[in-house]
């Protein structure tokens, strides 16, 4: 990893053992249901959040955020307990209450040497998160684990192993505003609603939607070869000037009556990556992206829903007509495919993995993620919000994140893996 500076720095962190924190009281025991819409992101999200205080140390650092993590697990009860297979043969969560994994850790390096993580380096900011050693595979791992790296400086980290499955952004968010809270000895803004049967499927269940989010596109560019090239991750900062400018090329040929900023960049990210990939006309593309389905649902899901509450929905399109028609065309996918997500859609996503149990294809795919909407920022355990926060590993290859940047936030920066080639014309696209 390199600092501000651009020199290589190596981090060393030594770890303290692993202990289980518990709920500070006696809480519900036995199996605990997961939705169909949690079954289908089990996968672990490591994120961290620095933080540095001139007026507060970090000698109590450990201390404040376990104890504020035992009293918050009380209302969060099953992040306390470990993943398991019910008899239906889905995820579920067996209730044990043998606690979340914390772990206390030493760095020997001032907060500032960790530079710059808007592109996150996985080999370095992995030291800051607890990874459970040997674990093979998610019902080896406790639905969350955390670790407070103590810096020579007087500032910390807190590292957090997420599983997916337990909530989505803003229900992770949710949780740790309230653990923070918890920390400040303030009472919860927003109490979990944990009741997720609320979610589950119906009987019989009703498909009332193709859900191509599920469909296997064929690879007619032979794009697999190019990926046997090279991987480089980059970031792209679009400025709140960049983004206007987006949506006014957007606008020009005056076919959308309106445009958002996600619409804007998520088109010009999914052409842009299609042409440097070089599809063939002929080829079709697929986007994939999370909506939050909280409002709607009808009726809507309640406060504090504890639990995934998004829903992927998708654009399929043709490549040529992709790359060759005006932005407003990209554009205009991404808006049907918001559109299309409503409560029949929702449940039927539901109710086609209830007799599917079918994953979305990444098959000659873009997948955008948008983390640039929640307000990890905002996180105070009481050494005020963090200096810096974000994703500890790199996207998947046909995955882009879109993260928040800057003071106010209003810039966005694309982190998204492209074969070297591809990079190359990528970048000559992204030059505004």
């Amino acid at each position: 990893m390199k600092n501000t500076n651009g020199h290589a720095i190596e981090l060393n962190v030594k770890q303290g053992e692993p202990t289980l924190v518990k709920p500070a009281e006696d809480t519900e025991k036995g199996l605990y249901f997961l939705s169909n819409l949690d079954q289908n992101i089990a996968v672990i999200v490591r994120t961290i959040y620095c933080f540095k205080s001139d007026e507060k140390g970090n000698e109590k650092a450990g201390e404040v955020i376990k104890n504020a993590l035992e009293k918050v697990l009380v209302h969060y009860y099953p992040l306390a307990g470990r993943l398991t297979i019910s008899s239906e043969g889905k995820l579920i969560i067996n209730c044990t209450g043998e606690g979340a994994v914390f772990v206390e850790a030493e760095a020997n390096c001032v907060l500032e040497k960790i530079g710059d993580i808007t592109k996150p380096d996985p080999e370095t900011l992995g030291k800051l998160v607890y990874d459970i050693p040997g674990a093979k595979n998610i019902l080896e791992m406790p639905p969350l684990a955390a670790q407070v790296t103590r810096f020579k400086c007087g500032g910390f980290v807190l590292g957090l192993c997420m599983n997916h499955c337990m909530f989505d952004g803003i229900g992770a968010m949710e949780f740790v505003n309230a653990w923070a809270e918890t920390a400040r000895g303030l009472p919860l803004k927003i109490p979990p609603f944990l009741d997720r049967s609320i979610l589950k499927a119906r009987s019989p269940p009703k498909i009332e939607d193709l859900h191509q989010e599920f469909a296997e596109i064929e690879d007619k560019s032979g794009t697999s070869e190019l990926y046997k090239d090279e991987m480089l991750y980059r970031s792209f900062c679009f400025d709140s000037a960049k983004l206007e400018k987006i949506k006014m090329i957007a606008m020009e040929d005056e076919v959308l009556d309106k445009c958002s900023t996600f619409e804007a960049l998520s088109a010009f990210v999914w052409k842009a990556r299609t042409k440097a990939l070089k599809f063939l006309p002929h080829q079709q593309t697929k986007l994939l992206f999370a909506v939050d389905g909280r409002s709607k649902f009808n009726p809507p899901l309640p406060k504090g829903y504890f639990g995934n509450g998004i829903v992927l929905t998708n654009s399929i399109c043709q490549a040529g007509e992709l790359t060759e028609k005006p932005l407003s065309f990209a554009v205009g996918q991404v808006q049907d495919a918001i559109k299309m997500v409503n409560d029949i859609y929702m449940r039927s996503a539901i109710d086609y993995f209830e007799v599917t149990r079918a994953r979305p294809s990444l098959s000659s795919t873009l997948l955008i993620t948008t983390w640039s909407r929640l307000s990890f920022h905002t996180t105070d355990f009481g050494w005020g919000e963090p200096v810096l926060s974000g994703p500890v590993a790199l996207p998947e290859k046909e995955v882009s994140l879109f993260l928040s940047h800057g003071k106010e936030r209003k810039s966005i920066n694309v982190l998204l893996g492209l074969p070297a080639s591809a990079m190359k014309i990528f970048q000559e696209l992204m030059a505004l």
